[in-house]
């Protein structure tokens, strides 16, 4: 974090004594500065707290932009040329463990988002799978894959399973892939697309789509490996800007 970094925006009473390192804070910046998004949505309407707002402002150091809050999202004031895409978490997966909790990973500040998996290494060649929360079945999903010697395309597919099979490839060389997700923390089923590569069998590439059969607004997923572990890399979870 930077040296204007907050992770609170303190809430005074009467009769408080406001020390040297209270006002060195408030003249640090005139707009609080988070890491993340997850550390501005923890920063409010805590014990001892400011309660979030219309009016509120933010500067967010992972993407370099400005934000305000209109009463009942966060919106981007700028810069001009700030991405469709803000990075909300990044999270480093340890060594030899088969699954992995990205907690606080949705909320209502973003309807869409992405996941992307790359880098550490797998025991072995193996796939990994995505769960919502806490949800252990009703999704749903249709795709293909084929290889670069061969035109035949295969189908694969998951009828009401107890989470998304095959959304990113672990090899002893790298964990690879990515998928989008649409609407996960709304009251509406959430959509899925996925991409992912598999350079150690026959250089295969797998992609499919689907949805899980609920409506719960989820704020967490699971990334789990089929068989085998895990070790390092990074799990990275990017929101797609509502406007």
């Amino acid at each position: 974090m930077g040296a204007n970094a907050q992770t609170s925006v303190p809430l005074f009473t009467a009769g408080e004594v406001l020390t040297a390192v209270n006002q060195n804070l408030s003249a640090g910046t005139g707009v609080p500065v988070f890491a993340t998004t997850v550390t501005r949505d923890a920063a409010f309407g805590g014990a001892g707290e400011k309660v979030l707002a219309e009016g509120q402002l933010a500067y967010i150091e992972a993407s370099n932009v400005v934000q305000y809050y209109d009463g009942a999202a966060w919106a981007t004031v700028g810069p001009s040329t700030a991405g469709g895409l803000t990075l909300v978490s990044a999270t480093t997966i340890g060594s030899a463990v088969s699954s992995v909790t990205v907690s606080s990973a949705f909320s209502s500040t973003f309807d869409n988002y992405r996941i992307t998996l790359n880098g550490g290494v797998a025991s072995g060649n193996i796939t990994i799978s995505l769960k919502l929360g806490s949800t252990a079945t009703g999704y749903f999903s249709f795709g293909v894959f084929g290889f670069a010697n061969s035109a035949t395309v295969n189908g694969l597919n998951s009828n009401n399973s107890s989470s998304w099979g095959a959304c990113w490839t672990g090899e002893t060389t790298n964990l690879s892939g990515f998928c989008d997700l649409y609407s996960p923390n709304l009251a509406k089923t959430t959509g899925i697309s996925s991409w992912r590569p598999a350079h150690a069998v026959g250089t295969a590439q797998y992609v499919f789509t689907g949805f899980e059969n609920s409506t719960t607004q989820h704020t967490a997923f699971t990334v789990s490996a089929d068989s085998g572990t895990m070790t390092g890399g990074t799990i990275r979870v990017y929101g797609y800007q509502n406007s």
